[in-house]
């Protein structure tokens, strides 16, 4: 007896293929996914893949963006020019009740190498992540020259993969609030200066 398919409303049924990509990447890595291995996750007739995302290349196009939109909002990345233990230890809790959502991530970056079109979908995952921290740091009135915003999402970046794979919390939690200390130091660097570094002389 074949297995029953779920009836699930428009939204859940795209919302739970998202899902379903998830586990399988985390299960079996990119080369699992396929119409047949995520619909069965997600319980639901395959036909829904190609209803809502077209191809599989538009299922993990789609993927990475409501991957990279639930880590931001989770993380609490947007808040970063606030940086404090609060938020070292809500990064790590997060990471840590779902990690699938951050290994479906770090496959794609490392098969972006192999393949161009997922490569700009890593590219504006990049884009993402540090456009938050770039943001969340110009509310601040934090001066982010330097691809500061760029080096500070690298370290966190860094170091949760460290965390998922070597698996060292205390170690991990320590070197997370040290990035802190970056952040600090462009507070510092900003209350310094009088003027921002970048200005732009008015044309007559």
């Amino acid at each position: 007896m074949s297995q029953e398919i779920r009836k699930l409303p428009y939204g859940d049924g795209r919302d739970a293929l998202l899902s379903a990509v998830i586990d399988v990447v985390a299960e079996k890595g990119l080369r699992g996914v396929t119409y047949r291995s995520v619909a069965a996750r997600a319980g639901v007739n395959h036909a829904l893949v190609t209803h809502h995302f077209g191809t599989l290349e538009g299922l993990l196009a789609a993927t990475m963006e409501w991957a990279v939109q639930r880590s931001i909002q989770e993380t609490g990345l947007a808040g970063i020019a606030d940086f404090d233990d609060q938020f070292a230890d809500s990064l790590i809790a997060t990471v840590s009740a779902e990690p699938e959502l951050q290994l479906f991530q770090f496959e794609m970056i490392l098969e972006s190498r192999r393949n161009p079109q997922i490569r700009s979908m890593v590219e504006r995952l990049y884009e993402n992540y540090v456009g938050t921290v770039e943001e969340a740091l110009n509310k601040r009135g934090l001066d982010t020259s330097g691809e500061a915003s760029l080096a500070i999402f690298a370290a966190l970046d860094g170091l949760m993969l460290q965390f998922l794979t070597i698996s060292n919390p205390t170690k991990i939690r320590s070197a997370v609030t040290q990035v802190g200390q970056l952040v600090s130091g462009l507070r510092k660097s900003s209350n310094e200066n009088d003027e921002p570094r970048h200005q732009v002389t008015p044309t007559s």
